[in-house]
């Protein structure tokens, strides 16, 4: 049954608005009249006036889905088919079971289009800022092989593991991040309120001062004086930066540097690799065929030379390669990766190994994460004790120099 958007007036004249269930607008309009409200305005839930698509009458769907709320509606939808329900019953729970209006509104509107006789990759292509072409993709193939549910399920699955692991990422992230930021803040404060209290006194006796003691007035002061004009130049660096590269060859350039680089560049490898083989393996096991996978999969690849890769490595598979010796070529793929794709390529097992290799290549992002960031803690304090040594050393070289002058 289509869904229609209304605006009406209730007995009391107050407006509202909402989503309703009904077989034309007229019907719509009489189920309102039922309630005892008065309609005002009734559209197709897919499309708002002036607008061409489903996608443009759902402004909030232009930031996109969140991925927890996708992983949601996923693992829900996937229940409820394989419970048995029709995928018309399934969406229509999972909309009303959804606390979040516009994801609601989303699914409702997802919901019209399955009715209309859509199919369900057709309906969430209209919504591609919410239902990526990893996600629509899969869907399509499982209601070709006949297997949605399983196809959900796994993508279920899919879901939760990648928001899991951004989680775990992010959490892991915001403590060092805290501890920089507090750190800066700790050695700014020191000198630019009490570093020029201090050795204000040795200005005034005219002392000749140490070398170290100088440097660190100079710092003080310039840090006093340009603090404004410093912090101004970071934002104009920043947005210099943000322009040059959205422009493809600086970012080309740029993302080749980062994999050179010794510890970041293994990170960057690392979070690449295994966005990209977990995706490949989940639309391989799906019914994807394997050139149409790669060229999906290569999309979620943010890292422009490993994208290259991924897409030169397509263009091998289709003239008949196979895949590890095309992955191999480029060098930015781990080794261990690679022999296991080339495994499950000599087995004949290429889906499951593709599967194992993503659990691999995610736990051992998930280690270099903890090992960095276990060791940037004893780091960040060695820094610290470094500055504050220093700064001590400014203070007491010259007081030390006064005692020897009074003996």
């Amino acid at each position: 049954m289509p869904a229609f958007d209304f605006v009406g007036v209730d007995a009391r004249g107050k407006r509202q608005k909402g989503t309703i269930d009904a077989d034309s607008q007229r019907h719509a309009r009489q189920l309102l009249r039922d309630k005892g409200w008065v309609p005002m305005e009734i559209e197709p839930a897919r499309e708002k006036p002036g607008q061409g698509s489903a996608a443009a009458g759902l402004g909030f769907l232009r930031a996109g889905l969140g991925a927890q709320d996708l992983a949601l509606i996923t693992r829900q939808l996937a229940t409820l088919v394989q419970a048995g329900l029709t995928l018309d019953d399934a969406l229509r729970s999972v909309a009303q079971q959804s606390e979040k209006p516009a994801v609601r509104r989303l699914l409702t509107a997802v919901r019209a289009r399955v009715v209309e006789g859509y199919s369900l990759a057709q309906s969430l292509a209209e919504f591609p800022q919410a239902f990526p072409a990893l996600y629509r993709a899969t869907v399509a193939a499982g209601e070709r092989a006949g297997h949605l549910d399983l196809v959900l399920s796994r993508l279920a699955d899919y879901t939760e593991s990648r928001h899991e692991t951004r989680r775990k990422v992010q959490g892991a992230l915001i403590y060092p991040a805290i501890l920089t930021v507090l750190s800066l803040l700790i050695v700014i404060g020191l000198l630019t309120y009490v570093v020029p209290d201090i050795v204000k006194v040795f200005d005034d006796r005219g002392q000749d001062l140490p070398m170290i003691t100088r440097l660190l007035i100079a710092t003080s002061d310039f840090l006093r004086h340009a603090i404004g004009w410093l912090l101004l130049g970071l934002l104009v660096a920043g947005f210099v930066m943000r322009k040059m590269l959205q422009r493809p060859e600086v970012r080309q350039r740029w993302h080749r540097f980062l994999l050179r680089l010794p510890v970041a560049g293994r990170l960057v490898r690392d979070s690449q690799s295994s966005r990209f083989v977990s995706t490949l393996g989940i639309l391989t096991r799906s019914g994807v065929p394997l050139v149409d996978a790669l060229r999906i999969a290569g999309e979620v690849v943010d890292n422009l030379p490993m994208r290259t890769a991924v897409e030169q490595a397509a263009d091998r598979v289709t003239e008949g390669g196979r895949l590890a010796p095309a992955l191999e070529q480029s060098g930015l793929f781990p080794a261990m990766m690679v022999n296991m794709i080339a495994s499950g390529e000599t087995s004949g097992e290429l889906d499951d190994m593709l599967a194992r290799t993503g659990q691999m290549q995610e736990r051992a992002l998930t280690g270099s994460i903890s090992t960095l960031v276990g060791l940037f803690e004893p780091m960040m304090l060695l820094m610290m004790a470094g500055v504050v040594l220093v700064i001590v050393l400014a203070i007491m070289l010259p007081i030390v120099q006064m005692n020897n002058l009074v003996h």
